[in-house]
């Protein structure tokens, strides 16, 4: 299968490359090599057009997303597209927004335009947990309930926990599955909500068939540093690299999910050869976690003990785009794809403390997408 994979220059495009041609696959890259992202491309990209031959050796293509013309060079011969190029994290402030809007939902709209015109029928995206919101909620009295955002006076006060919104009770977190309703809280994750609409309005006019793998928290060698966009896992790491402890926020007792980027690889790799097993018309989202729950404390400390730096520091600081908990039920990507997971969080945290990462400057880019924080 030929699959034109955006983004495959970048962190988790790139394991998808690779796990692609493990698999007999043949990915085509696209990528903007933006130096954001990429300060020192390897080697001189090739441009867009002409577009490489079926038979092409390297199959790369320096291109935009958002550009109509690099996109339907970069589709001619492809079977399916693995879509992972956006800018990523929470990023600095509103007034990232237009950038975030543009790079997620226009390129995403110009790729669907661009596979309609095409013929080509095929698409897994690059979701994410953040478009819960929130994760899974219990209250003792209530049963399911799903807390509101969280007030800053709570946040500055110490008072982290959400709780029942009908009767304030403390609640106990879960695992949140895909039939839970949406509810994004930052402009990242309104464009990750709104390319999944998109790439459903696409399947039903096209008769297309998409996935949007909801990715949790993505970590692992290749992860971008020094960059306000990238996952908590990258600044933990980043610290380290720099000789300093990593700052935790809250309270470290968040719970999240920390799945391994090669496994995140082969979750997409599994979608795109299911592609053809499914309903057409449809765009079906699926959970892409570990399944284990880990507080980011703990996180931060077995990564801190791997690398041999210090202490992480619990600082009590806030976001107010973050949310408290959000842990993933993989159960219907395992049971529908038979994707299972392959690294335990100790044996990753272990290669990733010492693995390498990738230069990235401070400003937004579109590029290959990671879980946020």
């Amino acid at each position: 299968m030929r699959v034109l994979v955006t983004g495959g220059a970048g962190f988790i495009g790139s394991h998808i490359v690779t796990a692609l041609r493990r698999r007999g696959h043949d990915p085509v890259v696209l990528d903007a090599l933006l130096p954001a992202a990429h300060p020192a491309p390897p080697g001189p990209p090739r441009a867009a057009e002409p577009p490489p031959s079926p038979a092409s050796s390297d199959g790369f293509l320096r291109g935009d997303v958002r550009d109509p013309e690099a996109v339907r060079a970069a589709l001619r011969g492809v079977d399916a597209v693995c879509h992972q190029a956006a800018m990523v994290g929470l990023g600095k402030d509103f007034a990232d927004a237009p950038e975030y809007v543009s790079a997620n939902d226009l390129g995403t709209a110009v790729l669907l335009a661009a596979m309609a015109d095409a013929g080509v029928r095929g698409l897994v995206l690059a979701g994410s947990m953040v478009v819960y919101g929130e994760g899974r909620y219990v209250c003792p009295s209530h049963g399911v309930v799903r807390p509101g955002p969280r007030r800053a006076a709570d946040l500055e006060a110490g008072l982290f926990e959400p709780h029942c919104p009908v009767c304030g009770a403390t609640l106990a977190p879960g695992l949140v599955d895909e039939d839970a309703p949406t509810d994004p809280r930052n402009v990242y994750a309104t464009t990750k909500l709104a390319q999944e609409h998109l790439a459903a309005a696409w399947a039903r006019s096209v008769d297309g068939r998409a996935v949007s793998l909801r990715y949790h928290n993505v970590y692992g060698p290749g992860m971008p540093r020094d960059t306000p966009y990238a996952g908590v896992a990258s600044f933990f790491r980043s610290s380290l690299a720099r000789g300093e402890a990593p700052r935790v926020f809250e309270d470290g007792l968040q719970r999240r999910d920390f799945v391994h980027v090669r496994d995140v690889a082969e979750a997409n790799v599994v979608a795109l050869e299911a592609l053809g097993t499914r309903e057409p018309g449809l765009c079906t989202a699926y959970n892409t976690g570990s399944g284990t729950p880990r507080t980011i404390g703990e996180m931060a400390r077995t990564l801190a003990a791997a690398h041999g730096g210090p202490e992480p520091v619990v600082t009590g600081e806030f976001r107010l785009g973050d949310v408290r908990h959000i842990t993933a039920d993989s159960a219907r990507l395992r049971a529908e794809l038979g994707w299972l997971p392959a690294t335990d969080f100790e044996t990753g945290m272990k290669e990733f403390a010492h693995a390498p990462q990738r230069d990235s400057a401070t400003t937004p880019v579109a590029g290959a997408t990671a879980a946020g924080a």
